[in-house]
């Protein structure tokens, strides 16, 4: 009811009365006398005026439970919402939540990680008070050789999160990194539990740097922040709620199609680097092309020298002009 309370005093211009409130949530007025002295509690400015009702006083952030679920509005996608003030990963605690019947839509959200991961093992830095660092659990009815899809999709749904929220022209460094102007802002994990070809969930992870910060020495070079390019405050609840919204969209036309063709011109639109020049790191040899953009299985279509095309499915690829690429 917190959250509820919270989200109908966050919409209104006016006071909201305490009848109403009674009335909406069928509860008396003690209950929600108690209600809003426990979020006046976790920090929210709420004003109480006799005969006229409450009011929230202030719209700053509290970032927690509250704040997520006050401002989430899809039909499945973060609608439950798990936020920790500290974990070792969200995608761990994810897959532990997934094992433990936790349904799809559960968004794990943490304030800090103490052993936040990224790709091949390594490490990401997060402090608290600072970034976005969440979890979804999915626990799809498709098959597991369309499960490697769901980074492009989320990767499509971050770029436009923080289009909408930011201003900032996001887009995708293929297949998991997000960028602006030229420098990464967010990484992305997925993880999944199979057997043969079913799948038992996937946990897909998502780390977004927001406040302006100190990156490590080895980072410093090609990391950036939302307000550091956007040069003003961002909500991170509201980026969490944006995301989730577009991922929402975006997941159910791929679940939809069975691939990736009804997102492939939004895809390739935000995509860093079409049709200029990358390098790929092929185990066969290292080669450079032209991006073309990606298939409908999400492949990076690279065009060579000599006129072929060459459909990456994995593997490290550089793009001219990003991470020190010239």
């Amino acid at each position: 009811m917190k959250s509820e309370i919270l989200a109908l005093l966050r919409e209104s211009e006016d006071y909201v009365s305490g009848q109403e409130l009674c009335g909406r949530f069928g509860v008396s007025r003690t209950a929600v006398w108690k209600a809003i002295g426990q979020l006046k509690k976790e920090g929210y400015q709420i004003e109480a005026v006799q005969n006229r009702g409450y009011r929230l006083a202030s719209r700053q952030e509290i970032y927690g439970q509250h704040e997520l679920e006050s401002r989430m509005d899809t039909a499945w996608a973060g609608k439950t919402v798990c936020f920790y003030e500290e974990l070792g990963s969200t995608n761990l605690q994810a897959k532990l939540d997934a094992e433990n019947g936790a349904k799809e839509g559960t968004l794990i959200v943490a304030d800090m990680q103490t052993a936040g991961r990224g790709r091949r093992g390594r490490g990401w830095s997060s402090p608290p008070g600072t970034n976005v660092y969440f979890t979804l659990i999915l626990k799809p009815d498709f098959r597991v050789e369309l499960a490697s899809m769901v980074t492009l999709v989320t990767g499509l749904a971050v770029a436009e999160g923080i289009r909408s929220t930011c201003g900032l022209e996001a887009r995708i460094k293929w297949p998991n990194d997000i960028v602006v102007n030229g420098k990464k802002v967010c990484g992305m994990l997925a993880e999944m539990s199979t057997e043969q070809d079913f799948i038992h969930y996937v946990v897909m992870g998502v780390g977004i740097n927001v406040a302006r910060q100190d990156f490590p020495p080895e980072i410093a070079q090609i990391a950036a922040c939302l307000e550091q390019e956007c040069g003003c405050t961002v909500s991170r609840a509201e980026i969490i709620v944006s995301v989730m919204k577009s991922f929402e969209k975006y997941y159910d036309i791929f679940r939809r199609d069975g691939n990736l063709t009804g997102l492939l011109e939004r895809y390739n639109g935000m995509l860093a680097g079409k049709d200029g020049e990358v390098r790929v790191l092929d185990p066969k040899g290292e080669y450079t092309g032209i991006s073309r953009g990606i298939n409908s299985t999400g492949e990076l279509l690279v065009e060579r020298e000599n006129g072929a095309v060459e459909a990456v499915y994995a593997g490290e690829v550089s793009v001219r002009g990003l991470y020190g690429y010239v």
